[in-house]
């Protein structure tokens, strides 16, 4: 099994990048696909984990002022939750950000992820938005060392 975490690079690898991101977190919410790319897209950096050449997994990385960052649409394929890859994503992104000497990490999980990332040593700070009217989240934040 040969993993590999990088950016997309191929008008394809885009495609499926932002189909993957649309099937998982806006497809069940009834949402168009126009709601699948923000303009921040342009500016943020990507990440994307493949096994052995597949998408298993995506998200976003948002720079943030005072030496943050913040994680954007993580996204696994459904047959693949609870493997693993959703994990090996994170954990890469904090390698990336340490390497880029960014000190804490935050997000937005989704009620169903609390326990994901409370189990990656994330704290649960506040219950926030209600996306949609639909998903209730909660802002979670990393100290990296």
């Amino acid at each position: 099994m040969n993993l590999e975490i990088r950016s997309p690079q191929t008008d394809a690898e885009w495609n499926n990048y932002y189909d993957l991101r649309y099937r998982i977190l806006r497809k069940p919410l009834g949402q168009p696909m126009s709601t699948v790319k923000t303009e921040e897209d342009d500016t943020a950096t990507h990440f994307a984990l493949y096994e052995d050449k597949q998408l298993r997994a995506i998200t976003r990385l948002d720079l943030k002022e005072n030496s943050g960052a913040q994680v954007r649409f993580v996204a696994v394929d459904t047959e693949l939750q609870g493997k693993g890859f959703g994990k090996k994503l994170m954990l890469g992104i904090e390698e990336y950000c340490k390497q880029h000497k960014i000190q804490k990490i935050e997000l937005q999980a989704r009620e169903n992820a609390v326990d994901f990332y409370l189990s990656l040593d994330y704290k649960l700070i506040a219950k926030t938005n209600l996306l949609f009217g639909l998903v209730q989240h909660y802002l979670m934040t990393k100290e990296l060392k």
